[in-house]
């Protein structure tokens, strides 16, 4: 079999299985040009400017995004603002109202204490009262009856004002004295 083999080979030209034949060459190189010209003529410049919008849109959207945030960390900062603001207002707002509340309460003692010392001057002065009257209720009292009595013991009428005035003053006098012995 091997002269076969070396007849049957040197009768054939020797040929690369993966080099294709040359009209195969020429007919895919014009192909490939024609589609590499229609490509470059028709497709590419449409990817381009698609890609080019797209590229354009995605960067408006980025400067809009940081617009946006900008807007943001600004509103942030003017909130946080205020809101430290309003900490110190609510701060100033409870020490006033505390020191209102406070001398509120001061002028409320210190009208209680006159109230309550106004109630004792006029109890003072009403007691000093009751009793001055009570005393003279009780001269005119023991007056009257210790002249009765005297009549009764004495046997005889003690109707004189004058001296009758004078018998009682004189006995309240020592009553008196005799009091402030004891």
């Amino acid at each position: 079999m091997s002269a076969i083999t070396n007849a049957v080979l040197a009768a054939e030209p020797t040929h690369n299985p993966i080099l294709p034949e040359t009209p195969d060459l020429v007919w895919g190189a014009v192909c490939f040009v024609v589609l590499l010209v229609f490509f470059w003529r028709a497709i590419l410049p449409r990817m381009k400017k698609l890609l080019d919008e797209r590229g354009e849109a995605i960067e408006g959207n980025i400067e809009k995004a940081d617009v946006a945030q900008r807007e943001a960390e600004a509103m942030l900062a003017q909130y946080t603002a205020q809101l430290a603001d309003a900490r110190v207002e609510a701060g100033s707002i409870r020490d006033q109202a505390r020191t209102d509340g406070q001398r509120i309460l001061a002028e409320l003692k210190e009208q209680a204490t006159a109230e309550a010392a106004r109630i004792a001057s006029n109890a003072q002065v009403q007691i000093e009262a009751d009793r001055q009257a009570a005393v003279v209720s009780l001269r005119s009292e023991v007056g009257s009856l210790a002249i009765d009595l005297a009549s009764g013991v004495i046997g005889e009428s003690l109707t004189d004002d004058r001296r009758s005035a004078a018998i009682v003053d004189r006995f309240l006098a020592d009553l008196e004295a005799s009091e402030t012995k004891a």
